[in-house]
This record gives C-alpha cells, sequence and structure tokens, in this order.
C-alpha cells in the first residue's frame, strides 16, 4: 500500500471529493503547490485554476476551482473552494468566449469599466482554460 493521506475538496454547494490520495497539485496565489502525505501544515490562498489528485493506484482526477484555500494538516488535506467543479464537466467553447469578452471590456478602457472585476473574469476565464488543457495533455489529445 501506498503512503496516502485523506483529502477533501469541497466548495460552498457540496463536498465533491472525499478520499485517500498519493498527491495533490493545486494553483497557489504564487505558483502551483505539490503536497504529498507527511507534508509540513500549511494554509495558503488558491487563485482560479486546476486541481489535481492522484489517487491510489496511480488514477489521476481533475478539477477545477475558482479560488478559496488549501489547508494541510498531519492527516487530512482540505481544498475549501469557493466553487469547484471536475474538470471534464468545463465547456471550453464558454471559457474562450468569456476570455474573449473580458480582454475586450479591458482594451476598450471605457470610463464606466469596473477593471478589477474584468481583470478577474479574464483571470477566471483563461484558468478554465488552463485546466481544460492540462486535462487534454493527460489523455494525449494535446
Amino acid at each position: 500500500m501506498a503512503n496516502t493521506v485523506k483529502c477533501e475538496i469541497v466548495s460552498a454547494e457540496t463536498s465533491i471529493f472525499s478520499g485517500d490520495i498519493e498527491q495533490l497539485i493545486a494553483a497557489g496565489t504564487v505558483g502551483d503547490l505539490g503536497i504529498l502525505p507527511g507534508h509540513t501544515p500549511l494554509l495558503t490562498e488558491l487563485a482560479p485554476g486546476p486541481v489535481r489528485i492522484l489517487k491510489q493506484g496511480g488514477e489521476e482526477e481533475h478539477y477545477y476551482v475558482t479560488g478559496g484555500f488549501l489547508e494541510v494538516q498531519p492527516k487530512i488535506i482540505t481544498v475549501l473552494a469557493d466553487t469547484a467543479v471536475r474538470a471534464n464537466d468545463l465547456d471550453e467553447a464558454a471559457a474562450e468566449e468569456a476570455r474573449k469578452e473580458a480582454q475586450q471590456r479591458l482594451n476598450e478602457n471605457a470610463a464606466d469599466l469596473d477593471y478589477t472585476r474584468a481583470a478577474a473574469e479574464l483571470a477566471e476565464a483563461v484558468a478554465q482554460l488552463r485546466t481544460i488543457q492540462q486535462l487534454r495533455k493527460k489523455a494525449g489529445r494535446g
């Protein structure tokens, strides 16, 4: 049996994953984080982006979170996401359209532009596309 740790991925709406894992990789606000069993306790903010888990036996699962927090304790890793979905459920066409619209709003420099909101929408759309690309690469279709 491989060295594992319990992992929970939860959002405001629901628990999306619960089980033993060998590794978790998530998009932190200052870069990607790799967490293995025995990791030092940690609490950090997550950026919009992919969360990848490696389960026992080498099976991988991919998720997308819109942000939140990652907490690492000696016996459990918890992803507390604002919103979390399985990466397979992401809509690439909708994400690309959202990216184009947010980029267009930023380029217009309108007087009534909410720059912070437009930048956040752009970051989220790009993060969704990054997650889809990672999933495609893993499947050998990229």
